[in-house]
C-alpha cells in the first residue's frame, strides 16, 4: 500500500475526531520528504467537510415575504446568512441561496401574479456599524431552486424591492449604495424587462441612496419612493446623516417624480413609507430628521400629510439606530403594524398603540409581512431571526430554529469535543460544544458565556471552564 492511501485512511479515520487536524498535519509533516504539497493538498481537501453546529438561534432578518395562495409558504433572508424557505409554517426552514457568492440579504419580493418569481436584494439595505454588502439582485422564477444575477452590482446596499403585482416584469428597487463613500450606483431604479436591465429613474446625488419603494396595489403606475442621506465611518459607531432625503411620488410608472412635502418637516434624512392595499389614499409614513423621528398619515394619496400619534414609542428606532417599518393590515386601514423595538398594533389608524410581541423588553422587530387573504397569518422578521402567527398574533413559532446567528469574534477551547464561543448579535452569546452525546447536537450542547454582541470570548487554553 503507497503511503498516499495510508494518509487518505488515516485521514478518513481521524476526522471522526476533535483532534483530527492537529493529528492529520503532524503525520503529513512527518511524510513530507515522501509527499508533495500539491498531493496534500488535494486529500486533505477531500477528507475535510464544513458542517453547521448551530447554534440554532436566528440573527437579524429584514427580508420577509409570504405567498398569499399558499399559506404555508414563507421566504425570509439573514442580513449574513442568506435565503429560507418553509413550507410548514416555519416549523422547519431551507436554505435556498447557499450556492450564491453573498449571504448578505435585504430585501425579498415574491411577484403577486407569479409566486415562483423572486427578487432578492443583496447587501443589509441599513447603516450600521456592523454591517455587511452585497453585489446587487437575483432572481429565482422556481420558486428558488435556480437564480440568476441580474445586475446593480455596485450598488452594496438594496434597501427594498416592489414588483408590480400585475405584471412580474416591471419591478423598481431602492439601492441605499456605498455605505462608507460616494458612488453613482445608488437611487431608485426601474426594470420593465424582469431585471435584465435597470434604468435610473430617481436620483440626487452619489451621497443620497434608495430608501424605500412602494406600489400602488390599486394603480400600479402610482408608486411612492423616499431617498436617504448617510455615511458610516470606518469606527465604530462612526456615522452621518444629512437632509438631503426625502418623500416622492410617480403616477407615470416612474417616468418623472415630484417630492411630497406638505405637512412633512423640512430636512428628512430618511423615511419608511406603508400604503393601506384596501384604500390606497391612505399612506403612512415614518420620517426621520436630524432632530427625531416622527410618524405621519395621509388620506389624500399623499398630498397632505399629518402628525398620527402623540404615542413616541412606535417610532422608536429598531435597536436605537434603524428607522421602524410600518404595515397596515390589507382588510383593514384602520389596523397598522409597527416592527420596532417592539411589535405595535394600533386599530384606530395609527393614533393609539398596544404592543403584541416583544413587551415590555423588546426583541428588535426589522419586517413585517401580512397575508392579504388572510390578515391573520402574519411573519415577522427580528434581529432574533423569523416568527409566524396564524391566529392574529396571540401565539408564534420559535425563532431557535434557524440557524442564522450573526456570531463577530470566534474562539475555541481544548475541551474534548472542543466548544466554539461567541458573542452573538442582540442574543448575548453562546458557547456551543463541536459535537453533541445524544447523536446530534442539542439545546443541552450549548450555554451563554460571558460576553454581549460585539465582545470577545477567549477561552484558557489550559482549562476550558476559564
Amino acid at each position: 500500500m503507497s503511503l498516499s492511501q495510508v494518509l487518505k485512511m488515516t485521514i478518513m479515520r481521524l476526522s471522526k475526531h476533535a483532534l483530527a487536524p492537529v493529528l492529520i498535519l503532524a503525520s503529513v509533516l512527518g511524510a513530507q520528504g515522501e509527499v508533495s504539497a500539491q498531493q496534500f493538498s488535494q486529500e486533505f481537501k477531500q477528507a475535510f467537510h464544513w458542517r453547521s453546529i448551530g447554534p440554532f438561534r436566528g440573527g437579524r432578518t429584514r427580508a420577509v415575504a409570504g405567498v398569499p395562495s399558499q399559506p404555508n409558504v414563507f421566504y425570509i433572508a439573514a442580513v449574513n446568512g442568506g435565503v429560507w424557505k418553509t413550507t410548514d409554517y416555519g416549523h422547519t426552514w431551507m436554505p435556498i441561496f447557499d450556492d450564491q457568492p453573498t449571504g448578505s440579504i435585504g430585501a425579498l419580493a415574491v411577484a403577486a401574479s407569479n409566486p415562483e418569481i423572486i427578487f432578492v436584494g443583496s447587501g443589509e439595505g441599513l447603516h450600521r456599524p456592523d454591517l455587511s454588502v452585497g453585489d446587487g439582485v437575483y432572481k429565482s422564477t422556481d420558486g428558488g431552486k435556480r437564480w440568476t444575477h441580474l445586475g446593480l452590482r455596485d450598488g452594496q446596499q438594496i434597501a427594498q424591492i416592489a414588483v408590480n403585482p400585475r405584471n412580474p416584469d416591471r419591478l423598481f428597487v431602492a439601492v441605499a449604495g456605498h455605505p462608507y463613500g460616494p458612488n453613482e450606483e445608488r437611487g431608485i431604479y426601474r426594470s420593465t424587462d424582469g431585471g435584465r436591465t435597470f434604468e435610473k429613474v430617481l436620483y440626487k446625488d452619489e451621497n443620497i441612496g434608495g430608501a424605500d419603494v412602494q406600489i400602488d396595489p390599486s394603480n400600479p403606475e402610482t408608486i411612492y419612493a423616499s431617498l436617504w442621506e448617510a455615511r458610516e465611518g470606518p469606527w465604530e459607531n462612526g456615522s452621518w446623516n444629512g437632509p438631503g432625503g426625502g418623500i416622492f411620488k410617480s403616477t407615470d410608472g416612474g417616468a418623472t417624480w415630484r417630492q411630497l412635502t406638505k405637512g412633512l418637516p423640512e430636512g428628512v434624512v430618511q423615511a419608511n413609507l406603508a400604503i393601506a392595499p384596501n384604500t390606497s389614499r391612505r399612506l403612512f409614513a415614518a420620517v426621520a430628521t436630524m432632530t427625531g423621528v416622527n410618524l405621519f398619515r395621509s388620506d389624500d394619496s399623499g398630498e397632505s400629510w399629518a402628525i398620527a400619534t402623540t404615542d413616541t414609542r412606535p417610532a422608536t428606532r429598531i435597536g436605537g439606530g434603524d428607522l421602524p417599518v410600518f404595515r397596515f393590515d390589507p382588510k383593514n386601514a384602520e389596523v397598522i403594524y409597527s416592527a420596532s423595538i417592539v411589535c405595535w398594533k394600533s386599530t384606530d389608524g395609527g393614533k393609539t398603540w398596544t404592543g403584541i410581541r416583544g413587551a415590555p423588553g423588546g426583541d428588535d422587530y426589522q419586517n413585517i409581512w401580512i397575508n392579504p387573504v388572510n390578515t391573520d397569518i402574519i411573519l415577522l422578521g427580528s434581529d432574533q431571526g423569523a416568527i409566524i402567527s396564524v391566529n392574529g398574533g396571540r401565539t408564534w413559532s420559535s425563532w431557535y430554529n434557524q440557524p442564522t446567528a450573526q456570531l463577530y469574534h470566534v474562539g475555541a477551547d481544548n475541551a474534548f469535543p472542543y466548544r466554539v464561543c461567541s458573542g452573538q448579535q442582540e442574543s448575548g452569546s453562546v458557547c456551543i460544544s463541536s459535537r453533541g452525546s445524544d447523536g446530534e447536537i442539542t439545546f443541552r450542547d450549548w450555554h451563554p458565556v460571558g460576553a454581549e454582541e460585539y465582545g470577545f470570548v477567549t477561552p484558557d487554553p489550559l482549562d476550558p471552564d476559564i
